[in-house]
Order: structure tokens, then sequence, then C-alpha cells
């Protein structure tokens, strides 16, 4: 006898449909999967056979092929378990017809337990797309399924294997999950506060200046001036995300599988730190920052996508690991090329970078000596490359803070306070933005070179200034367009229609690349 399940499987960061066809014949019990599958999806096999038994049916004693179509696309995890095992009893004759308008995901346990998977976000947006109108996951993965498409599809949560069984023969039907509401605002109490950061108030006006446009930036310091803590509370004067940033940073973590279980939407945006040991000096760590490896993982660069990727101790990443931001920082995506394939990840993120001025950390510092040789600060500096400092637009050097900074009597300005400053900022350049010619630009950071000399017109005396500090600095175009940014998030804050002699004097005094030179 024959049957058909329906399924869905990843393909980089959308899901496609899947068609589970098993086909029971006369012969040598056996158990064959064909349809390009992996090891985990090969091994389906026992856990499907296990499991019905252990649920109480009859495991046929005969020939079982089971088809995965498209047949040309490789199928991977174990999402195929629960559809494997409905299209075997169908196939069988001990359930009937499932109905041409479900799907079904979900590993198997032993003894029938349904167990959560990856990448049901992406999928579900398939099934959705593909006339699906019944998606049965496991409990755990409901949330993430929910939100995929509430008004065209129910999704339907099971813990058990049986509950699908009992659910499609009318015996005990299962109540569709609910949309868990998406509220973005309350991600920002989950945030450190400004507040408790004492003194350094030009790095301050820094991360101000990168929430307000979506720059990156260079923080160098010694040890102890505050550079993490700073970093570590930009997520909370970014605005917050909208609704279609939160479907696709959710799809990234879901296929990651680092979507915490039972909830919707992520409503925070990430911050990323990973240590500088994520190294690209051997290709199996290549996917730590990139993506890829051999199920095709989003790497870093991808995890970190509409929010913040920290980069603590900058010049101890490898050479090959910094080089490989240079793509995403400059596109906003990153595409990832194995001999398994390739897949295009999403990586619109913020660069805050730290680092020490040398490698004991006290160089130039007004009360410690620094221990290094010249030549060791500049062969320590030149571990970042040229092209990868003229892709950040805001660098600033931190002295370390005075007794009295620490004990000041009038506290530091809080989240709060500057988050308004950066959400008037945005809400011009959103309105500046909607004009025709602007497409899918929403910050300042995001303009091409053409839109810069739309948007970023200069007084005389401005264009003069900038005029010399090209010629005197020996600056590239690239350098020049993203001084213009910045300038331009510049005059936003200041409510500033042209950019005056002010805006690109302030704009300049964070070039990177003359700061890491020694």
């Amino acid at each position: 006898m024959y049957s058909v399940t329906r399924s869905f499987g990843l393909n980089g960061l959308s899901g496609f449909a899947v068609a589970v066809e098993a086909d029971i014949s006369g012969g040598l019990p056996a158990f064959s999967i064909v349809g390009l599958p992996d090891s985990a999806v090969r091994e389906s096999a026992d856990r499907v056979r296990a499991a019905i038994k252990n649920l109480g049916f009859k495991f046929p004693d005969r020939r079982i092929t089971i088809n995965l179509a498209p047949a040309d696309v490789r199928k991977t995890g174990p999402v195929y378990d629960l559809p494997l095992l409905l299209a075997v009893l169908t196939a069988s004759g001990q359930l009937e017809d499932v109905p041409a308008d479900a799907a079904f995901l979900g590993e198997l346990a032993l003894d029938g337990t349904l167990r959560p998977v990856s990448g049901v976000l992406p999928m579900a947006l398939a099934a959705a797309e593909n006339g699906i109108h019944a998606l049965y996951v496991p409990a755990e993965n409901a949330a993430e399924a929910a939100e995929a498409c509430a008004d065209s599809m129910a999704v339907y949560p099971a813990h058990t294997a049986r509950e699908v069984v009992d659910a499609l023969r009318g015996v005990s039907p299962l109540a569709p999950a609910a949309v868990v509401p998406f509220d973005p605002a309350d991600a920002w109490a989950q945030v450190p506060d400004f507040a408790d950061v004492m003194g350094q108030s030009l790095a301050r006006r820094a991360m101000v200046i990168a929430a307000a446009g979506g720059h990156n930036v260079l923080l160098i310091g010694a040890p102890g001036t505050g550079k993490s803590m700073l970093a570590k509370r930009l997520p909370g004067i970014l605005p917050p995300l909208t609704r279609e940033e939160a479907v696709e940073t959710t799809k990234i973590y879901s296929i990651a599988g680092q979507l915490p279980q039972g909830r919707g939407l992520i409503s925070a945006r990430p911050f990323r730190s990973p240590h500088h040991s994520a190294s690209c000096a051997h290709a199996a760590r290549a996917a730590a920052l990139a993506g890829g490896g051999a199920q095709f993982r989003p790497g870093e660069c991808s995890l970190a996508n509409c929010g913040v990727l920290f980069l603590d101790e900058l010049p101890e990443f490898s050479r090959e690991s910094l080089e490989v931001l240079r793509q995403p920082l400059e596109d906003g995506q990153i595409t990832v090329s194995r001999a398994a394939g390739s897949a295009t990840y999403p990586s619109h993120f913020q660069l805050v970078a730290a680092m020490n001025p040398c490698k004991c950390g006290y160089y130039g510092h007004p009360t410690r000596q620094c221990t290094c040789s010249p030549s060791a600060v500049r062969q320590y500096r030149s571990r970042v490359s040229g092209p990868l400092l003229d892709r950040i637009d805001l660098c600033v050097e931190m002295d370390p803070i005075a007794f009295d900074e620490l004990h000041a009597v009038v506290p530091s300005e809080s989240s709060a306070d500057l988050r308004k400053q950066v959400l008037a900022a945005r809400a011009i350049q959103a309105k500046r933005y909607a004009a025709p010619g602007f497409e899918g630009v929403l910050c300042n950071a995001q303009l091409t070179a053409g839109q810069v000399r739309r948007v970023c017109r200069m007084t005389p005396a401005a264009e003069q200034l900038l005029r010399a500090s090209y010629d005197a600095l020996g600056l590239s175009a690239r350098a020049h367009d993203r001084i213009l940014r910045v300038a331009r998030t510049v005059a936003d804050l200041a409510g500033k229609q042209l950019l005056d002699e002010d805006c690109v004097l302030e704009a300049l005094q964070y070039r990177a690349q003359e700061k890491v030179e020694v």
C-alpha cells in the first residue's frame, strides 16, 4: 500500500515542502529511506520502529520504502520522524489517510514522545505559503510556529505521537496554540542602564551617535576604563525591534537551535560577544563567525542580526577571522559556500569592538608605565587591518576615570534619557527615507554613495573643511562617505538640516584609521 504525508525542511533561511511517501510491499522485512537523507534522517527508521511498537501499534513485517521528495535536495535532522511514523501507519492501514492540507514536524523518542526540533518558524512560514491549514508540532515549538500565519493556519501542539494520531482519528482533538503577544518595549528593562557608567562623556556621546545612525564603533582604552560596560548597554538605547526584524531574527535563532522553548518572537535586540578564540585560523573554525559547518548553521555575524556584535580584545582575533566581517559589514548579509552547497544569511548588525592601546594595556596611560617596546605596540595594533578600520565609523580613545568622576554627585544620564535622543533622531530619518529612492534604508549608516550626496548637503564652510581634511589625512572614498554619514547623524541629533562645521568636525574626530596607528 502507498501513502503520502506532508512535511517541510530547511534550505538556508527558508523552508521547503517535503512529501514523505511510504510504500509497503511484499518481500523480506526491510526499512529503507531514500531522497538524500543525512545520518539523522536514516536513523529515523529505528526511532519510528520503536515508537510504533511502544505506542501499541503493529510494525509491518514487510518491505517498507520511504521516499522524501524532492529527491534532489538534501534532508537533514530528525524533523521527519513524526511524518514518517504517520506515513507508515497510513500505508499499513492502521490510520486513515491524513488530510492533504495538514503537515507534521517533530522528533520522536523511543516511547513516542515528541521532542522539539530546530528551524520550526521558517518551516511554518513555508507551510502557510504552501496552503497548509493545520500544522502539528511538538508542544515546545508551538509558540514560534504560531507566529507564522495565525489567520490562515492553525498550529496544534502535541506531547506524543499518540495525541496526533487520536486527533487525526477525531477521538481527542487538539486545541490550537495561541499567539504569544509581541511587545518589544519590555526588552529595554533587561539591558543594563547607562546611568551605571561614570565619566567617559566622549564615549557616551559616541554610543548615542552610533545608536542614532546605526554606526560601527571602536573603543580604545586601558583595562578598566569601561569599554565592555558601554558596549553591553548599547542595546538599551537602540530603537525597538519591528515585527519584520523580529521575525527575521527569530528565524535565525530557530535554525541555530538557540531559541528559548515556549516563547514566540524574539523581542530584544541580540547582543553577541564571541570570544577571540572563535578564529578562522583553521578551516574547521570558520563557521564560528561566518556560519556554515556540516549542517549549515548561522554564525555570530547572523546571530547578531538587528542587534550588536561585540568583539572584545579585537587584535586578539586572528586576522582571518576579522576579514570575515568585511562582507557583512558592507552588504548586510553573508553567503557561506561549502562543498555541500551554499546559504545566504542576513547580517545587519552593529559592530562594537574594544581593544587595549597595546599588549600590556597601558600605552599612553597617565600613571602606569607601559612595558611594550614601540615595535611591539605597532605590531599589536597592526593586527587590525586598514580595510576593516575603514568600515568603522566611530573610534573613541578612553582615558582612565578620575576618582572625582566615580563619586560624582550628579548622576550620569540614564538609558531612558539617551534613548529619547536616539528615537527623535531615528524619527527624522524615518520621515526622510520614506521618500522614493530610499527603499530599504532605515538609518544613516545604510545610505549608499549616491544617497549620501542627496541627503548630506553641507554649508560652504563645512565643505571646505572636509576638502582640506580629505587631502591632509589621505582619506579613501569610503572614509569620505562614512564621515558624511556620521555628520548627518550628528545633525539629526541637533535637529539641523544642513551639515555645518560643527557636525563635520565631530565626525572627523572619530576617525579610526588615524587613532589606531602609532
